[in-house]
């Protein structure tokens, strides 16, 4: 049965309760694996993976951490072009600003980032993370203070999704200091702007940290028949209040209290352009997508409670809840000659739809011509999780014992209905207003139990042997209402469900023979939640990787090689790759995955005090796909598939430098990303140039000048040198990357 408002409600009240009469504390500690014997701890907040990067060397598996630091001197707001240094990380544009990012690690599907287990300090933001995790929600980039990157075996304890990995962001921290803020702003190209404000405080065992932040462009595409707004506004707000027992109890507790909201208006559309339009000007918009635009809402509720039981045992509990609603209002179909054609249809067969694309460019066309849907839908997630840590040592063995269980529910509910349009001198004229529900009137939904055991055993500070077990139980429904039930009486309801529970294994090594070098490796069994048509299979894998990582001096360096081998891939029917939109999953077969995957840091320092800084960052992932079965499907990135076949949108090549300089008050840094050839249908040898997407270089450059301990200006360029370059041929037709764009601000902080 379904996990109801009440329910959780009910067992958030208790938990609370009980923090409130035992006292709090938000802070756990944490042994660092391998580096002591005597389990010496590091501060790691509860809303992290591990903390740091100096964490990240003495971990079994694959991980990045992003610090503060980083993010500043990026300043980039784009999640996608913040990502971009990490190898494993595979992503393709859409709409220029990475409002809803396509995000792929280790070759899994990119689109919509379903693929991937994200969260927001620890906790699933998907907008139905089981039911329906398309990310048409991501979290805002600009407000995180980290974002830490996990992937092979040290990720079976994030699911559900553990094939690729997963990707946890996270928020502004509540300060220890009396009074602490900061006001950023700034402003460029394309009315691009960002606004923030944070504000926090330590009042005794009681402190808070309140923030806001603005983005928003007019953006840098251009529709014809007058200047019409291509751009977005996002407005987003955050709350935290923590209060925490007295430094000398027995148990320390900590309670949070985390409250977010966020809305958004872009004015983006499904519908891109055909090759020689695009040519022409790669930045024009067809003038039947001026209309097309999302709304969308998020809340999100968490409760965070911390005990510190003595003896190096920790016990942390989460409830949650997540609401996001959204209207993607956009051209869907055209009708021509009284055939209804969808917009992918036309745009890849310009010159048998020459009707229909005459309509689109702005051709007076007949009442209910062009067909615009309202794909409006809510979503709900919520649940309960709770983690136990414990950390004993004998003799030279230390433990690290890890149990956590999740209870969650999540929803998609879906509304949606079409308008008719008629385009007359340029512009669109509603001719037929839809009646909401007739579209699509159905709810989906999954209820989970999740649970894991993580047991990690170091030796002489040398060893940490780390098996663990995931458990997965899912049960997934849908009731479909039908078109005509617009009130939802049941009168003609259609209800599907399908179960799965799935152990989901791994192990990872680490071993440092010394100080400046450690070897680690790791298998583990991949996982994705099956589709809600019963007798669905689960996605199944068994990922591999063995990798080893260099320390000394200033210098960093790791490399990796990985293989996953797919028994089952899960392919999505998504509309954001040139499907229906029904979400529905089918069996694309048995694949296999491998690669490479380098990095190298180097911090130069030279001048006579060593007080001139000349970091460099270099970063390379290699993917290899290869399908080993055939199968055949309708959505246009897959097609008709045969054996050795490539993954669609995943380059074999890609790689991230950067050089930079770090003198007195100024720093600057300047970066370049290059992406290998895709091809955005599977397939094999010499890509066909109506299936490619070329490769293309990117730089960007970011400074900064510290006035004095307050004051700091910034200037930030993307896409340096201009290029004019093709990132997608999906939703539907080619779509363009941002191009020259330069903002300038300041930062003022105390």
């Amino acid at each position: 049965m379904k996990i109801r408002g009440f329910a959780l409600l009910l067992l958030s009240s208790l938990f609370i309760s009980n923090a409130k009469a035992q006292g709090i504390s938000n802070e756990i500690k944490l042994s660092i694996d391998t580096l002591s014997i005597d389990l010496n701890e590091v501060i790691i907040s509860a809303n992290m993976f591990f903390g740091s990067k100096a964490n990240t060397i003495n971990r079994t598996g694959s991980a990045y951490f992003l610090s503060t630091d980083e993010i500043a001197k990026q300043g980039h707001t784009d999640i996608t072009r913040m990502l971009a240094k990490v190898p494993g990380v595979n992503s393709y544009d859409e709409d220029g600003f990475g409002l809803r990012p396509n995000i792929s690690l280790r070759g899994v599907s990119a689109e919509r980032s379903a693929k991937i287990t994200i969260m927001e300090d620890g906790v699933l933001i998907a907008p139905a993370p089981y039911s329906a995790p398309a990310a048409y929600y991501f979290p805002l980039a600009q407000r995180m203070t980290a974002v830490e990157v996990l992937k092979g075996s040290s990720q079976i304890e994030f699911g559900p999704f553990t094939t690729g990995g997963a990707i946890n962001m996270v928020s502004a921290k509540i300060p220890n200091a009396k009074t602490t803020g900061r006001i950023k702003m700034s402003y460029g190209s394309f009315g691009n702007r960002n606004l923030t404000a944070r504000f926090g405080q330590q009042l005794g065992q009681l402190s808070y940290v309140v923030e806001g932040y603005n983005q928003g462009s007019n953006g840098f595409k251009e529709l014809p028949f007058g200047e019409r707004n291509t751009g977005f506004n996002k407005n987003d707000f955050l709350a935290k209040l923590r209060f925490k027992t007295k430094e000398n109890r027995i148990n320390p507790q900590s309670i949070e209290l985390k409250a977010q909201y966020s809305d958004e208006l872009s004015n983006e559309t499904y519908l891109g352009l055909i090759n020689s339009d695009f040519e022409a000007n790669p930045f024009a918009r067809y003038a039947a997508s001026a209309n097309d635009k999302m709304k969308a809402e998020h809340f999100q509720l968490m409760a965070t409670h911390t005990i510190d039981l003595g003896n190096s045992f920790r016990i942390t509990t989460v409830a949650y809840r997540n609401a996001f609603s959204r209207n993607w209002y956009k051209l869907n179909d055209v009708v021509a000659d009284g055939n209804k054609v969808g917009i992918a249809s036309v745009l890849n067969n310009p010159e048998s739809n020459e009707l229909a694309m005459g309509y689109l460019r702005g051709a007076d066309s007949p009442a209910n011509s062009l067909i615009l849907k309202n794909n409006n839908r809510k979503y709900l997630a919520q649940g309960i999780q709770t983690k136990l840590d414990k950390h004993w040592s004998t003799n030279i063995v230390s433990h690290d014992l890890e149990v956590g269980a999740r209870l969650h529910y999540d929803e998609e509910d879906r509304f949606q209905w079409v308008d008719g349009y008629q385009m007359a001198n340029g512009t669109l004229n509603l001719t037929n207003p839809g009646v909401q529900g007739t579209d699509a009137n159905r709810i989906s939904f999954a209820n989970a139990f999740s649970s894991h055991i993580l047991y990690k055993l170091s030796i002489s500070q040398k060893l940490t042997i780390a098996p663990g077990v995931r458990y997965e139980n899912i049960k997934l429904g849908r009731e479909d209402f039908g078109k005509s039930d617009v009130e939802r009486t049941g009168n003609n309801l259609q209800t599907k469900e399908n179960k799965v529970d799935q152990f989901i294994p791994g192990i990872g090594l680490n071993y440092r023979p010394n100080e400046t070098i450690a070897l680690f490796s790791g298998v583990h069994k991949g996982f994705s939640p099956p589709g809600i048509d019963e007798g669905s299979l689960p996605e199944s894998s068994i990922n591999t990787e063995i990798g080893i990582r260099l320390s000394k001096k200033g210098f960093y360096a790791e490399l990796v090689g990985f293989n996953n081998n797919y028994s089952n891939l899960l392919g999505s029917d998504l509309a954001a790759s040139g499907g229906s939109g029904s979400l529905t999953l089918f069996n694309a077969g048995a694949v296999r995955v491998n690669g490479i995957e380098a990095l190298v840091n180097y911090d130069l320092k030279i001048g006579q005090n060593k007080d001139i800084i000349i970091p460099f960052e270099f970063s390379y992932t290699q993917t290899n796909s290869k399908f080993l079965s055939d199968f055949s499907s309708s959505e246009e990135i897959w097609g008709n598939v045969t054996y050795g076949d490539q993954l669609p949108y995943i380059p074999v090549h890609q790689f991230f430098a950067t050089a930079g300089l770090e003198i007195d008050a100024f720093s600057a840094q300047l970066s370049g990303r290059y992406n290998g050839a895709i091809r955005t249908v599977a397939g094999s040898g010499e890509i066909p140039t109506s299936n490619l997407v070329r490769a293309y270089f990117v730089s960007d450059f970011a400074s900064q000048y510290q006035l004095n301990d307050k004051l700091q200006l910034n200037v930030n360029i993307n896409n340096l040198f201009n290029n004019h370059y093709l990132v997608a041929r999906v939703p539907s037709g080619l779509r363009p990357g941002l191009p020259f764009s330069m903002m300038a601000g300041f930062e003022f902080k105390f």
